[in-house]
Order: C-alpha cells, then sequence, then structure tokens
C-alpha cells in the first residue's frame, strides 16, 4: 500500500518510511547479493520512488544508510568490531562418559548436594562458527561472529545470504494475542552442509587451488568473505541454540528446552534432535546413539552438548572466566584407522588434473567401511613417502573425506620401493605437465582424454551451466561408452531411436531429455561460458566476461590484455580464456554448436547492442537522485561504454555524477580536485 504524500501526517510518514525502507534494502539486497530477485523492476522502482518522495517530503525523518543514497552499488562487508551485549563463552569438555559423571558431581556440590531432579538437554554439537544475531522488533540488525567472545566482527551482509536465516521473525502468541519482542539476541552456529562442502572442495581441485580441510573451516572462510556475493555461492546453513530476550510481554523462558521451543516458534532453524533427558545415564545413552547415527547426517558434529534444562539453577552454579559450569560438551574421539594401501590409481578431472587416489584394505571409519583415500597431489606422496604397500593411519578430515595421515614406516616391509609419479596421463598416455607454481600434474589432452570428455559433458549440463536436467553421471556414462556422445555438441544431435536402445530407458523418459537438451540452446551467454569450462572462469567470471563481450565469437578474439584491464578479472582467468580459445578444437566445437542451435551470443536487444567505448578506462562515482533515469540506468549506460563505477570517491575517480540531495561523496570529490558533472553533461558525455 502506497501513501497519499499530500495528506500524510509526519507519524504515518515516519512509519512508511521505516517499512518501505527495509522492503527496498531487502529487495536491493535480493538483486545484487543474491541474484534471486523477488519482484520486477518496474515494482522496485515504484516502491523506492515512493521512499524516494517521502524522504525529499520530510527530509528529518530520512533513515541513516537510506538505500535512496547507495542504490545501485552490492553491498560489502567492513568487518567492523561489533561488542557483545552478553560474553560468548567457550564451553568445558568431557572426553568420555566419566567425566560426564565427574560433570554432574560437581554440579550437585554446587547446589549443596541437593539434586533438584536434574535434567539435561542435549543437543548435537554442530562443528562451525558460533554466531551472534539481533532483533530489534523482529527485524535482523545485527549479526556478529564469537572473536575473542568480548569483541567479535560484523558479518551482517554474509550472514543474510544463508536461506536458513529469516530476516524477520514471526510473532509469538500469548493468551491469545500475537507479540513480537522488541530485542532478543540469539545465539547459533552457522556450518557447511557436507554437500556444499563436497562441491566446494570438487571446484577447487578441479582448479588446483587448496582445498579445505573440513566444513568447519570451509563455513569461516566463507562468512568472511569481503563480498557477499561470495558468500551466496557457498550455500552455508545455521542452527539457533539460545536467547536472550529483553520485552514487556515475552518473557525469557524458565527451562532451556522452553528456550529451543521459542525460536522454533519465532521461525528460526533448531537443530531438530535435541533430547530432554531425566538423568545423566539417559545422556550418556543419547551420546551412544548418535555416535553411530551422526554419519547419516548431512552437516558434521563432533559431540554432544549437555545443558541443565532448569534456568534458575544456572546462577546458582555460575561460570568460570571461560566456560559456564551448567553446561559440556562431551566429544567424540577422532575416527583413525590402520590399513594397508594396495595400489595407487589417478583420478583425471575436467580440466585435466590429476589426482592420486589410495586403493586400501577395506576399512572401518567413521560408520562407513573405506576402500578408498585421497592422496591430493605428487607433493604430498613425496613429503609423506608414501609407498604400495605400507601401513597408513588413515582418517576422514571432518568425518567426511577419507585422507592418509601418515605412514607407519617400521611396518613398512623389506622389499619396499618409493612410488614413482607417472609421467603420462593414466586414461589416454599424454605427457603430463605442470604449469607453474601448480602443485597439480595435469593431461593437456583436453579433447581426446576420454576422463575429460565425461566430466567435460557432466560439467556442461550442470546447474549452473546449461542446466539439463535429467541428465546425470550414468546416462552419460552409458552415452560416451555407446559411443553416442563424445563431445558436448553430440547430445543435441541424440535422437529418441538412439536413446529408446539404452538399457532401462522409457519412451516418456527419452522425450523428458531431448526436451530438456533442447531447452539448453538458449541459456544466456554467462552459462554458456562457465560451460565450456575454461580454467580458472567460474560463475562470477563468466558473468563479467558475458557482459563486457555479449558474444563468445567476440570474446574468443580478445587478447589476454585486454581480459585481464576488466574489473573483477585477474591474470589467471584472462590467460585461461586466451588459451582456451587458441586450442584449434575449440574452434571445430564452437562451429559445431552454432550449427545444432546453440545461442552463442546474447541477443543484440535496444539494450544489450555494442555501443562506441568512448568511456573507456574512466571511473565513475555517482551521488544524490538523478531526474531523468535512475541509478541502475546510468550505472548500466557507463558500463557499455567502457567505464567503471565505484562506490567511493578517490583519488582515481575521474568524474563525480552529481543528482538532487548529494551525499558526502561530492564533498569528497571538491576536496580531491575530481572533475563534477550534473545529469545534464552526463548526458552529453554518453552521446558523444
Amino acid at each position: 500500500m502506497t501513501t497519499d504524500q499530500q495528506t500524510v501526517s509526519a507519524e504515518e510518514a515516519r512509519k512508511r518510511i521505516e517499512d518501505l525502507t527495509r522492503v527496498v534494502e531487502h529487495h536491493r539486497f535480493c538483486y545484487y547479493v543474491l541474484d534471486r530477485p523477488e519482484i520486477s523492476d518496474n515494482d522496485f522502482d515504484k516502491l523506492f520512488h515512493e521512499l524516494e518522495a517521502l524522504e525529499h517530503q520530510f527530509p528529518e525523518l530520512r533513515l541513516p544508510g537510506s538505500p535512496t543514497q547507495t542504490v545501485g552499488a552490492a553491498p560489502s562487508t567492513e568487518f567492523k568490531s561489533v561488542k557483545h551485549r552478553i560474553p560468548m563463552l567457550s564451553l568445558a569438555n568431557a572426553m568420555s562418559y566419566d567425566d560426564l559423571d565427574r560433570w554432574q558431581e560437581r554440579l550437585v556440590r554446587a547446589l549443596d548436594n541437593a539434586r533438584h531432579d536434574l535434567k539435561y538437554v542435549c543437543e548435537l554439537k554442530i562443528d562451525g562458527l558460533s554466531i551472534a544475531l539481533t532483533y530489534k522488533d523482529g527485524v535482523l540488525v545485527e549479526g556478529a561472529t564469537r572473536g575473542n567472545g568480548e569483541v567479535g566482527e560484523d558479518v551482517t551482509l554474509n550472514l543474510r545470504t544463508i536461506a536458513a536465516l529469516p530476516e524477520r521473525l514471526r510473532p509469538v502468541t500469548i493468551d491469545g494475542k500475537e507479540h513480537m519482542p522488541s530485542l532478543i539476541e540469539v545465539r547459533g552456529e552457522v556450518f557447511m552442509p557436507v554437500t556444499s562442502f563436497n562441491a566446494l572442495n570438487e571446484g577447487l581441485e578441479e582448479e588446483g587451488e587448496p582445498t579445505f580441510a573440513n566444513p568447519r573451516n570451509a563455513a569461516s572462510g566463507s562468512l568472511r568473505q569481503k563480498d557477499p556475493r561470495k558468500t551466496a555461492k557457498r550455500k552455508l546453513s545455521l542452527w539457533t541454540y539460545f536467547i536472550y530476550i529483553t520485552d514487556e510481554h515475552v518473557k525469557q523462558p524458565i527451562t532451556h528446552f522452553e528456550n529451543l521451543e521459542l525460536l522454533k516458534e519465532l521461525g528460526l532453524p533448531v537443530e531438530p534432535n535435541r533430547h530432554l533427558a531425566a538423568s545423566i545415564d539417559a545422556v550418556k545413552q543419547f551420546c551412544k546413539d548418535w555416535d553411530h547415527k551422526k554419519h547419516d547426517l548431512d552437516y558434521q558434529t563432533d559431540g554432544v552438548v549437555v545443558k541443565l534444562n532448569e534456568r534458575f539453577l544456572w546462577d546458582q552454579v555460575g561460570a568460570t572466566a571461560h566456560s559456564p559450569r551448567w553446561a559440556v560438551a562431551f566429544k567424540y574421539p577422532p575416527e583413525e584407522a590402520d590399513t594397508i594401501i594396495e595400489a595407487i590409481h589417478f583420478d583425471v578431472g575436467r580440466t585435466g588434473a590429476v589426482t592420486p587416489v589410495a586403493w586400501l584394505k577395506p576399512v572401518k571409519l567413521a560408520g562407513t567401511t573405506v576402500k578408498r583415500a585421497t592422496l591430493h597431489n605428487a607433493e604430498q606422496i613425496r613429503r609423506l613417502d608414501i609407498r604400495v604397500g605400507d601401513t597408513v593411519v588413515v582418517r576422514k578430515a571432518g568425518e567426511i573425506i577419507p585422507e592418509v595421515l601418515s605412514v607407519k614406516v617400521d611396518k613398512r616391509p623389506a622389499d619396499s620401493v618409493e612410488f614413482v609419479y607417472p609421467t603420462v596421463c593414466p586414461v589416454c598416455s599424454t605427457a603430463l605437465e605442470r604449469i607453474g607454481n601448480e602443485v597439480v600434474y595435469r593431461c593437456p589432452n583436453a579433447f581426446g582424454c576420454p576422463s575429460q570428455v565425461r566430466r567435460r559433458i557432466e560439467h556442461w549440463v550442470s546447474r549452473d551451466a546449461m542446466d539439463v536436467d535429467g541428465v546425470g553421471e550414468s546416462l552419460i556414462d552409458t552415452l560416451v561408452s555407446n559411443g553416442m556422445v563424445s563431445t558436448v555438441s553430440d547430445l543435441y544431435r541424440l535422437t529418441e531411436e538412439q536413446l529408446l536402445t539404452l538399457p532401462r530407458l522409457a519412451k516418456k523418459s527419452a522425450q523428458n531429455i531431448l526436451s530438456a537438451i533442447a531447452a539448453s540452446k538458449t541459456r544466456p551467454l554467462a552459462n554458456l561460458i562457465f560451460a565450456l569450462g575454461i580454467r580458472h572462469v567460474g560463475t562470477s567470471g563468466a558473468e563479467v566476461l558475458a557482459e563486457k563481450y555479449q558474444s563468445l565469437e567476440k570474446l574468443a578474439a580478445a587478447s589476454a590484455e585486454d581480459i585481464a584491464g576488466i574489473e573483477g578479472v585477474g591474470p589467471a582467468i584472462s590467460v585461461g580464456v586466451v588459451e582456451f580459445f587458441h586450442h584449434p578444437q575449440t574452434a571445430r566445437l564452437i562451429e559445431e554448436l552454432k550449427q545444432v542451435g546453440v545461442s552463442l551470443e546474447t541477443l543484440a536487444t535496444e539494450e544489450t547492442a555494442p555501443l562506441a567505448q568512448t568511456l573507456a578506462g574512466k571511473s565513475f562515482v555517482l551521488t544524490g537522485t538523478l531526474e531523468t533515469m535512475d541509478r541502475d540506468t546510468a550505472e548500466k549506460a557507463i558500463k557499455r561504454r567502457g567505464g567503471k563505477v565505484s562506490s567511493s570517491v578517490s583519488k582515481k575517480t575521474d568524474y563525480v555524477l552529481v543528482g538532487a540531495s548529494p551525499g558526502s561523496k561530492l564533498a569528497k570529490a571538491q576536496e580531491l580536485g575530481i572533475t563534477i558533472i550534473d545529469e545534464a553533461q552526463f548526458r552529453q558525455l554518453i552521446e558523444e
């Protein structure tokens, strides 16, 4: 609902400005960071202009950081310090069931030997990153890391990329009426699901980049990205476990189990396997049960957090300087096992990366039978002096990826020989290469190596690439093995008759597969560039290249210097692109894709048609409200003519475009002597 600016009162304007500021900022975040717009551009503009008009009529009511002053720029995280209202303490550990008994004995002594029928809440201990969330009147206003317990870092924008985290809470019902707490602080744990972790590491390994050792490290690194768009791509998740309430209607629950239920009622994610235990023996049983069941979860747990349920007892038992006495973390022992390396084989990935894999004598580890373990690269084999026949210690890194931790040299067979790393591809026998400082050896036979062919097709059909639903690894393996497909262009030549010759493939399934393949012909240019599997070019890089060049033909003709000069593109991407398009097989592939009808360019509409690069090398900063165009339109006009747009004024800025009600950027530009232009001069510039 919009306001009538002629008759609105100051109080009505204040409330509407607050609502519009929140809504506009939300949709701006969805558009620029999550890349998931929830409303049309037209609807967004209506909201934005309503807010702008109200702020113009009531300038004293404009909120600090209003989106009307920052629109068009993707938010960034600066990691400013945040002092916690309530310190975030650590937990003492219990490393055995005897330690749990001793913890209970200390509780009883602290309570003057009165047991109070002690009950305990058991929660799976999530191995992630602790965070504190602040909600005011039900709206998320701040999120911070634990830091040193007293002071953490502001990661609010990055936290907002987590799909499980609500920006607005649900009201709670008390005596038949809905109430929203005026102020609450929530404690939780950010983690990376196993599936996200595996996908992230597979991508890093393919590119020859260092992988993360475990999901916790991955979650920590992802949450502390300065660009929230990068965090959004890492698919983090969250569980909450505690709440502090300041409100006259909604009171702090008297038990911890009720605390968890309240979090759930407010719409916050709570780990579902919590349990109210009537005794310490019941706690031990819970721990034993989950020692086996934990491997079925899609998130990593390394123990169980046990807390006294009755909150009034917490103050009685107190806390040390580092940890509360009313809670303890039962830790599962690390899972390691001895086994024998029976052979070393090699996996060849999409980019030709050759990864050594140890074939092991089967051993039970972390709830599964382990037969394979990664050896990472030649350097790892050399450093540990790993040999076939060695007895090794194997563990699951983060209970997920089996890896060889060490060699028991004292058990090495007398006839053991040093392992010699292969010099040719184990699949196609092409001589391996090692580029620059990379630790990875690669097979350069990109278009002829059968393993690379399979992996390249798997990448081509993936969601972020050409998104071909129904074509997975199994079908691709069958198609390649039967000689039906040897390049991605062959997918578009498949017929229903061919598919029906494959085992267990019905007519309807064949038709669905062909429809999905046909639909992929018109995917955006950015998807196509990413699908080609160019080294170092991820989804973000592909989007930048597509916006700059508008067609595969123009990208193929670009020099490494031209590409490296694009903001957000470094030398690794530029070299990767040039090398890819200089390969003789690439020209053939592009011609084949053109023949089967795959779109190789952005459609030349009025908005995307190529323009003279009259602003190439020029840097612009925009401030204030423009009259004849919105901020986004102005930015696109600059970028399409080769210019760059920055969010802050510096000595490198060439022009500051000033509209109505400019901010502090104007003063900064005047101080630095930067050229200042108004909207009319800007229009003259872009029309030259």
